[in-house]
């Protein structure tokens, strides 16, 4: 399997140098770099272990000024190379980076002590060693070799390969959950190709022809190539660093933080909730509201805490944060991230995505609100996907695989278990929610009526779309979720409007003599109604609309209001007149119901507005007739 490794450690320790030397190749691009001899920006590299795996090499800025372009690259790697040199030991950036690795939470890690060639006393490489183990102990670098090399010499860099190799050896294989993403790091063009991003691949596998989607953003493109350690491959597998040719895109489109993912996969947020720790080595309390910086992956954005469950935050302890971002990201759980004061600047601390997600600002001291926290963060996998299934109106299978970073095989199993136990609810087949959640989508939708039935109270019920937009629910999941109450009994549909079950319009004493009326009138004469001016004037506007909506009285156009009786029986005897004739003219129509022109016009013009029938030059035949 693929792997990546990246830098770590203090400006001028030799960190370039050493990738140099192991790779051949120098990570330093930017003309810049090479006049100051330092490295600003992110640098890439390659080279094979002894047992021919090919390893991506990351290197980072290791100058204060640059630490936040050196976030951007030590997010998704699977090893760090930790660098000190031996002539200076720990300095202020060796403890910052170390504290990000450890905030980070990176797997493995090799310490690679520099420049032992400008060291003369042998006992001094034994005291840094010393200095540095001590220093390491409680850190994820506690178990991490500590080689002495020097990249001018070669002396040592054999051991260095070696150390690298073994602890690669045995590496969890990067899942393929079949649901690819990669955060951008990097973004050019080149001649004859167009837009090209580069970063490191998780969670799937991307391939030639792929259709992707640009995140938060939305756009879509298409993978003209790929490329790893610049060799043209059709498929990328998880772990690569990848180099993504993208039609489709211009170079002003994608930037850095963006990430490129399947179709669907991820949505920008700009609320998340998460676990956080609060560096012990900070000099100040952290107040509720502060405004830092938040890193994760190649994203970086500003970000307000909310301290949930906690009043402020003394150095060295732990919280529940919800933070605000001030542009959308695309994360989801599990990501880690790191913030930072933004001046002067400093790494406060960092931890893990709970819930990319989150319904909504949460009160700040309420015990379910802790609870929730609490278990997301330690949970079982069936309580983390029922805490976000709470926390979302409905879901689908694939959105929860990505909410929760497990394949999609595994959610749908627990998911069915959530089901079989009655905690969930599934919608069309396609939808999951949990059982609280489908309560308040219902007490919603009941409160929503029955405010409308209370102010409307001649209406049948609410326009399905004005109820849509009061909920805020996306047309597709509304639908379902509409279908569904009404299987349960709890509202009902008649044709684009909704009612309670349990409503009934009634009018008044003297409204119901006026429709009383109306009707007797119409039935009289059904072949020369009045029209929608004179009903309103009769019966007032609201209880007319009542008439409409409860289907006793039909609209057939502006001009024309037939009673249901009438419509029905007449349209029945203009498909019964085509039968017999092959088609009917208006003034057929006129005269087999002895009406007017307005009224036989609205008939038919209706008729073809339900598809009954169709127009052919003057006249109408039934739909589906092969006559031209």
């Amino acid at each position: 399997m693929p792997y990546v490794i990246g830098t770590a450690g203090h400006v001028d320790h030799g960190k370039s140098t050493l990738v140099h030397a192991l790779t051949g190749i120098d990570p330093d691009r930017l003309a810049e770099e090479k006049a100051r001899e330092m490295t600003i920006d992110l640098g890439f590299a390659w080279f094979d272990l002894p047992d021919g795996q090919s390893v991506g090499v990351v290197d980072v800025p290791g100058h204060r000024d640059f630490i936040e372009n050196m976030l951007a690259g030590i997010g998704g790697i699977d090893l760090a190379l930790f660098v000190v040199a031996a002539d200076e030991g720990a300095m202020p950036q060796t403890n910052e980076h170390l504290a990000i690795l450890d905030l980070l939470d990176i797997p493995r890690a090799v310490v690679a002590l520099t420049k032992i060639d400008r060291v003369t006393d042998p006992d001094w490489i034994d005291l840094v060693t010393l200095d540095l183990t001590e220093m390491f102990v409680g850190t994820v670098l506690e178990s991490a070799p500590i080689v002495p090399v020097s990249a001018h010499t070669g002396a040592g860099m054999s051991d260095l390969v070696d150390a690298l190799q073994a602890a690669l050896e045995g590496g969890l294989e990067r899942p393929d959950r079949g649901q690819p993403r990669l955060p951008v790091d990097r973004v050019f063009t080149m001649s004859g190709f167009g837009t090209v991003v580069t970063g490191t691949l998780s969670d799937g596998s991307f391939a030639v022809g792929d259709e992707i989607e640009i995140a938060p953003s939305g756009m879509r493109a298409r993978i003209r190539g790929l490329q790893t350690h610049r060799e043209s491959v059709l498929r990328a597998s998880p772990g690569s660093r990848v180099a993504i040719n993208l039609s489709g895109i211009s170079l002003d489109d994608i930037h850095r933080g963006n990430v490129v993912a399947s179709p669907g996969l991820l949505q920008g947020t700009n609320l998340v909730d998460a676990e956080f720790h609060y560096l012990s080595d900070t000099e100040r309390t952290l107040k509720h509201n502060t405004e830092v910086k938040f890193f994760s992956g190649a994203i970086e954005t500003v970000a307000q805490i909310r301290l949930i469950g906690s009043a402020e935050l003394t150095p060295g302890e732990s919280a529940w944060i919800q933070l605000r971002l001030a542009s959308p990201a695309a994360l989801h759980q599990g990501d880690r991230f790191i913030l930072r004061y933004p001046s002067p600047g400093a790494t406060a601390g960092g931890g893990r995505v709970l819930d990319a997600h989150p319904l909504r600002r949460w009160r700040r001291f309420k015990p379910d609100v802790l609870l929730r926290f609490e278990t997301l963060a330690a949970g079982t996998s069936e309580d983390i996907i029922l805490q976000i299934l709470e926390s979302q109106v409905a879901l689908r299978l694939e959105q929860l695989a990505s909410a929760t970073a497990l394949p999609i095989k595994e959610v749908g199993s627990i998911a069915q278990t959530l089901l079989d136990s009655g905690a969930a609810i599934s919608i069309s087949g396609k939808w999951f929610l949990a059982a609280a959640s489908w309560n308040r989508v219902i007490q919603r939708m009941i409160d929503e009526l029955t405010s409308y039935h209370t102010a409307q109270p001649l209406r049948q019920g609410m326009p399905r779309e004005a109820l849509r937009s009061r909920m805020g629910i996306e047309g597709t999941l509304f639908n379902s979720l509409v279908s569904k109450a009404a299987e349960s009994g709890i509202i009902a549909e008649t044709n684009t409007i909704i009612h309670l079950a349990d409503h009934v319009v009634q009018f008044t004493n003297t409204q119901q003599s006026a429709v009383d009326k109306l009707m007797k009138q119409i039935r009289a004469n059904p072949a020369s109604p009045p029209n929608p001016k004179e009903m309103a004037s009769l019966i007032g506007e609201d209880v007319l609309q009542t008439l409409l909506d409860n289907g006793e009285l039909v609209y057939l156009n502006s001009d024309v209001i037939m009673d249901i009786s009438t419509l029905t029986a007449w349209q029945a005897a203009v498909e019964s007149h085509i039968a017999n004739h092959d088609a009917i003219t208006v003034a057929e129509a006129r005269d087999l119901f002895s009406t007017s022109r307005k009224y036989a016009l609205g008939l038919l013009e209706y008729m073809d507005s339900k598809a009954v029938t169709r127009r052919v030059g003057d006249q109408r035949v039934l739909r589906g007739s092969s006559r031209a």
